[in-house]
Parts: C-alpha cells; sequence; structure tokens
C-alpha cells in the first residue's frame, strides 16, 4: 500500500514510534506532550496507522506492542515528493530559489547546497 499524508495526530504518533523503535500504546502515551490525549484515543490512532499499513504488531494476549513499517526517512521522502509536486511543478530549481528568497540562505548553506550537488553529481 502506498504512504499516505498523515493527519497531525497520526504524524506526531509515528515520530514517537519512530524513536521508540517498537511500543505499548502506555509508552507512546508516556512520550506526548502534555495536555496528554485520552489513552483510548491513542489507541485508536495506532489502530488507523495499523489499517493504513504503517505500523504493525506483536500481539501478547490482549495486549499489543507496536512497531513502525516505514522509516522516518521514507515518509519525509514521500512528503518532499508531495511537497514538490503541489507546489514547485516537481522543479528543484523552483524550490531551492524559493529558499534563497524567502528564508534568506546565507552564502554559507549555499555554499553547503552545492557541495552537495556536486558531489551527487560526481557519484
Amino acid at each position: 500500500m502506498p504512504i499516505r499524508d498523515l493527519t497531525k495526530a497520526e504524524e506526531e504518533i509515528m515520530r514517537v514510534l519512530w524513536q521508540l523503535k517498537k511500543a505499548f500504546v502506555k509508552d507512546v502515551l508516556a512520550e506526548l506532550p502534555e495536555p496528554k490525549p485520552a489513552y483510548n484515543t491513542v489507541s485508536t490512532i495506532i489502530r488507523i496507522l495499523e489499517k493504513k499499513e504503517l505500523v504493525g504488531y506483536t500481539a501478547y494476549g490482549k495486549t499489543h506492542e507496536y512497531y513502525p513499517l516505514i522509516t522516518e526517512e521514507e515518509y519525509r521522502r514521500f512528503q518532499t515528493e508531495q511537497l514538490m509536486a503541489n507546489y514547485f511543478d516537481n522543479s528543484l530549481k523552483k524550490l531551492v530559489s524559493f529558499f534563497v528568497k524567502d528564508k534568506n540562505i546565507s552564502l554559507t548553506e549555499a555554499d553547503e547546497i552545492i557541495k552537495l550537488l556536486n558531489k551527487q553529481k560526481d557519484q
């Protein structure tokens, strides 16, 4: 199943699972910031992530230990591709131009980007 956009709540749960690698609902809940959602809310969100095939689990009787089925890097790549497609016509040039103009990239940062691009080109 392809990766799909996550709600803020789903992404927050995934971030905790990526950090913990595997966890029970109570472990995820413990890592969330105040005000903490209800246990049942976290459990429901995790089950939604499971239906989206982004989270798997190991059953221990009636309790489940959850773990991510995709890496944070895979989700980051998906989100970047969505950003590029939806806002920059799949143009890296337009994306970089946006950051240069709107985010005031320093010369040091620009040099680092150029070095990265040259390194990729050489590989």
